[in-house]
């Protein structure tokens, strides 16, 4: 199929049964097992981070396990993705990402090597150092999971669940990138960037948090664009209606890639946000100017429901009443 010949139906479904979003249906059972209310804890589940309360500041606290997929497919690139995928979540909500630890498993030297290479590159280009953690040599798999510490002031944090009917719905991704050559559905716009573009990049989130221009947000994960933000409308007990055609992209034709790939692909520099409508020209214009292409692409409403449109076209997606993608607020 040509990038140009997707329709609402073709794209719920691709989405629908991607794994990168059915993989998140099992995080609402587990959170109903582990969930304990303490009073310094502001916000936890279904957040990029948890909101720990410290005088009038907010730690921020996440962690994330990269797929052992990618594992296999590249192990520096794994390794990179651990740390970049946790510097998001902090930025994310709004803070400055301090340090992180680490857990690696690995069969061997060699992969443990290309692992950590990987590692180190990515905490250098984003000056966020790994400061301890725990190894696994000789492990019967291989596996890389790195937890993050982050800081803002507690009035700035952005939330994952307060997005409200009437705000305008803000993709911004890098598309100044390429498809990863080992990872088909990774579109890598970071390795090979300038380390002042991308801290820039990542301290945008910060500066929107702090104007109090945005409603809510999350960072562009592994279900990609519209599954990320199917995860921002559940945790808010929200709906949406989006236009397909108002997502950027890169040129898809000459990738080669179909639309359907490209809206499931981590994009590696990209956020989704609510705003309310008069704050729109801002939060874009605050995006672009560190070369991120920042579009509305729908607006949020009451259904609780993720409708995709395109033309006349209309797909419901994802019908929260029915089920979510993680059930966190089930």
């Amino acid at each position: 199929m040509s990038a140009d010949t997707y329709t609402p139906e073709s794209v719920s479904d691709a989405v629908r049964k991607y794994d990168g979003v059915r993989r998140k249906k099992a995080i609402g059972n587990l959170v109903k097992t582990l969930h304990i209310d303490n009073i310094d804890v502001v916000a936890s589940y279904g957040e990029d981070a948890a909101v720990i309360q410290n005088g009038r500041s907010a730690l921020l606290l996440a962690a994330d396990g990269i797929w052992n997929q990618l594992m296999d497919l590249d192990p520096y690139w794994a390794g990179y993705c651990s740390i970049l995928v946790n510097i998001h979540d902090i930025a994310a909500m709004g803070g400055k990402p301090i340090a992180m630890v680490d857990v690696l498993s690995a069969v061997d030297d060699e992969l443990m090597d290309k692992v950590t290479r990987g590692m180190c590159d990515a905490a250098r280009a984003f000056d966020v150092p790994v400061v301890g953690g725990h190894l696994h040599p000789d492990a019967p798999h291989n596996v890389i999971d790195v937890s993050i510490l982050g800081i803002a002031e507690l009035d700035s944090v952005i939330y994952s669940t307060t997005a409200e009917p009437g705000d305008a719905i803000v993709v911004a991704i890098d598309l100044n990138g390429r498809v990863h050559p080992n990872a088909g559905m990774n579109w890598d716009s970071v390795t090979m960037k300038d380390p002042k573009l991308l801290r820039s990049q990542i301290a945008v989130m910060k500066t929107l948090g702090e104007r109090h221009l945005l409603t809510a947000g999350k960072d562009i994960s592994n279900p990609g664009v519209i599954g990320t933000l199917g995860m921002l409308l559940e945790s808010s007990n929200v709906g949406g209606l989006i236009d397909l055609d108002a997502i950027p992209r890169p040129d898809l034709e000459k990738l080669g890639i179909g639309f359907e790939q490209w809206v499931r692909m981590y994009p590696g520099m990209g956020f989704i946000v609510t705003a309310n409508q008069g704050s729109v020209d801002q939060v874009c214009q605050t995006f672009r100017k560190v070369n991120m292409a920042a579009q509305v692409i729908g607006t949020v409403n009451n259904t609780r429901q993720l409708v995709l449109q395109k033309g006349s076209e209309k797909a419901t997606l994802f019908n929260f009443c029915v089920e979510g993608i993680t059930n966190i607020t089930v």
